[in-house]
């Protein structure tokens, strides 16, 4: 354990509840750990807060990093403006058309593993079997909880796309298998990064997040196919803005090289693109790095939830949900699945970039035309 408690920076609209604070404090007391930044968006989820920056100098923390290695947003333009899926049949025929080529789960067939990963070698025969037996049906796919495809129109009407995906079941098997038997440290798993043990886990980070990346172009992909076909209009590729939030990585802060834990928070390094939506019916924001040391130059990943899933449901009806999504084209057959998503269960995303104004400047706010969401 630390001698002393790591230094800590807040960014938040609001006191952090008791079940969070107490979260940051055992990090802060954790062996070796020497920063704690808390985002606006920060929430409890398992051993860990989403929404928090962990920096170390030899030690690593996979549950500073969470399951979903890799996890994140990828948002592109088209060529097209909002008009184009004005119509109910338009929108009909486009949610029909992702069900079919953007599966939640898993393709029928195994798809070719892209370019970028030839070279990559996963650490463990346990995860080669996952990625032929998993890995190689999943890649362009959406994957459930608070994953989402959305449509959406910035100030000037352009349609833009924007897809919230990891590294699918890799991520997760990937923590098992590196934290299995892993020195306990306040109750969580660590790994040496100079050990066997925690270059495996690094290499393994590193393929994920390639893997994950992956993922979200393949669906963005599979978009411009529907709107090539159905509307003769395609994906203006050098809007591109891709940006992952669950990662571990060696940088540069205070004079000395860190391993830099995010876990629903992203790189927000000056001039960096970045992307935090709201919740499914509200806007989104195209930001811009401030560079902030004293945040490790990060900033939130989203609005963060207010509610969880199990408090959501009880307290969230159908009628409700429908009505804080009016305006947005959706499959109301799943509105009571869906419902813990609705923006009641979420933060406020103006307040939560409010709190945040000095790590982020704003580029452009889009609002959510129609929302796809897996099952």
């Amino acid at each position: 354990m630390n001698e002393s408690p790591a230094r800590l920076r807040i960014w938040s609209a609001e006191p952090l509840p008791r079940d969070v604070s107490r979260s940051i404090e055992r990090l802060r007391q954790a062996d070796d750990v020497r920063h704690v930044v808390v985002l606006p968006d920060v929430h409890l989820a398992g051993d860990s807060c989403v929404g928090a920056v962990v920096a170390t100098k030899t030690l690593i923390y996979p549950a500073a990093v969470g399951g979903d290695i890799g996890c994140g947003m990828a948002a592109v333009a088209l060529n097209a403006t909002a008009e184009l899926i004005d119509e109910d049949r338009a929108a009909a025929g486009l949610l029909a058309s992702f069900y079919r080529h953007i599966p939640s789960n898993r393709h029928p067939v195994r798809q070719e593993l892209p370019p970028t990963l030839d070279g990559m070698k996963l650490s463990h025969s346990s995860l080669e079997n996952q990625l032929n037996r998993d890995g190689r049906v999943q890649l362009g796919t959406l994957g459930r909880g608070n994953h989402f495809l959305e449509l959406q129109a910035d100030e000037n009407q352009r349609l833009w796309v924007l897809v919230h995906s990891g590294s699918r079941g890799m991520g997760q098997a990937i923590t098992r298998q590196s934290t299995h038997g892993a020195r306990q440290v306040a109750g969580l798993a660590c790994l040496d990064a100079d050990t066997a043990a925690g270059c495996a886990y690094l290499g393994n980070v590193a393929w994920a997040r390639t893997y994950a990346a992956e993922n979200r172009l393949a669906m963005l992909r599979a978009v411009e196919s529907t709107f090539r076909e159905g509307f003769s209009t395609t994906i203006d590729w050098s809007t591109l803005i891709q940006s992952d939030h669950d990662h571990v990585r060696r940088e540069s802060h205070f004079g000395e090289e860190l391993w830099i834990h995010r876990k629903g928070a992203q790189s927000a390094a000056a001039g960096e693109a970045g992307i935090i939506p709201g919740s499914m019916g509200t806007s989104t924001f195209h930001v811009s790095g401030r560079g902030c040391a004293e945040s490790l130059n990060s900033c939130s990943h989203g609005a963060g939830r207010l509610l969880s899933r199990t408090a959501a449901r009880q307290s969230i009806g159908i009628g409700a949900f429908e009505r804080q999504l009016q305006g947005v084209r959706f499959d109301h057959r799943r509105s009571g699945v869906l419902r813990e998503e609705a923006p009641e269960a979420y933060k406020d995303i103006e307040t939560v970039l409010r709190a945040q104004k000095d790590l982020v400047k704003i580029i452009r706010r889009l609002r959510p035309l129609l929302s796809y969401k897996g099952t």
